[in-house]
């Protein structure tokens, strides 16, 4: 039996669990096995419905007809990935020391951040990299940064408390691409209105802090997990840039194994056939969109989408959809 407990880490580097049960075949045969997964209810879900909901949109008998039907994954990597090319090209660059490490809203910065000149400064679209935002050469260290750039932030969020939501004195890494070292740190509140990949803690510690804070599973089981690969999106929201990358990892766990939330951000577990939980991705809108990438990620890696489907090959490309640099 197999066991899934998707979840979106949010800390730093961002990725989600697949945590595996180990199958087991029924009877003599050596047919498949019998594969269920756990999926879990987030506290803060502004869904309201109920296990018994989701189990009945799960059941085969509910759309008997929409096995090899992929619009309902499209619908969620659509939902991901808001923003035409013509709306994204309204960010302009955040250049800091010749590298590109995110992406402003023309709007956002010429009625917010233009009047911080001793910040923020226009460089003329004739340079490598067009017209783009960098930040005053006297700023010359991460922690002169971090500091200068954190204070347009509180003076911003003090005058509009509606403009910057959910300040919570969190820093996010700055970095050009993963694993560089960070040239200032950022609110993570503010991170996409500045279109940043927020990097920091190595993916297996925080691998590690989440599985036991999400589900309870301690450090002798977690440190099995098998990196798996990278699903990514880009999402555009008027002032907002979210370019994110969510890594994803294979468990496997004790039959016997119960996950049990340890921070309060987990509601409950439940656990379903994984044949189930596509359709309750496919059919509804119960859970997070970026979370339904990493199930489907793993329904393509075991064989639940199939090349027979109509749609396999630009579903399969469009779950890395966002940049991976």
């Amino acid at each position: 039996m197999m066991v899934i407990n998707p979840f979106r880490l949010p800390n730093k580097t961002r990725f989600s669990l697949p945590f595996l049960y180990k199958p087991i075949t029924g009877g003599g045969g050596g047919g498949r096995s019998s594969c269920s997964a756990f999926t879990c209810r987030s506290v803060s879900s502004v869904t309201s419905f109920t296990w018994d909901d989701v189990v009945q949109a799960s059941l085969p008998v509910y759309a008997p007809n929409d096995s090899s039907d992929l619009s309902g994954f499209f619908e969620k990597i659509k939902s991901c990935n808001r923003g035409s090319s013509e709306i994204k090209s309204e960010f302009i660059p955040l250049v800091i020391e010749d590298q590109i490490v995110g992406y402003i809203h023309n709007g956002f910065f010429y009625n917010y951040l233009r009047r911080f000149k001793d910040v923020f400064v226009v460089v003329p679209s004739d340079s490598r990299f067009g017209t783009n935002v960098t930040l005053n050469k006297t700023l010359s260290t991460p922690e002169e940064r971090t500091r200068v750039v954190g204070k347009v932030i509180k003076c911003l969020a003090e005058e509009d408390k509606e403009l910057i939501p959910g300040i919570r004195n969190e820093l996010y890494p700055v970095t050009p691409s993963f694993g560089s070292p960070p040239y200032f740190s950022l609110e993570r509140a503010a991170a996409p209105y500045f279109g940043i990949k927020p990097h920091g803690m190595s993916c297996v510690a925080n691998l590690i802090k989440e599985c036991e804070e999400e589900a309870g599973i301690p450090l002798s089981l977690s440190n099995q997990a098998m990196s798996v690969g990278a699903v990514s999106y880009a999402d555009v929201d008027r002032y907002r840039y979210k370019r994110d990358v969510l890594f994803c990892y294979d468990l496997e766990l004790p039959g016997d194994f119960i996950p049990k939330n340890q921070d309060g951000e987990v509601d409950s577990f439940n656990l379903i056939p994984v044949e189930n939980v596509a359709n309750v991705i496919r059919r509804t809108h119960f859970f997070k969109p970026n979370c339904s990438l990493v199930i489907m990620d793993f329904l393509f890696r075991h064989g639940y989408i199939s090349p027979e489907c109509l749609g396999y090959l630009d579903l399969l490309q469009s779950l890395r959809s966002g940049d991976t640099s």
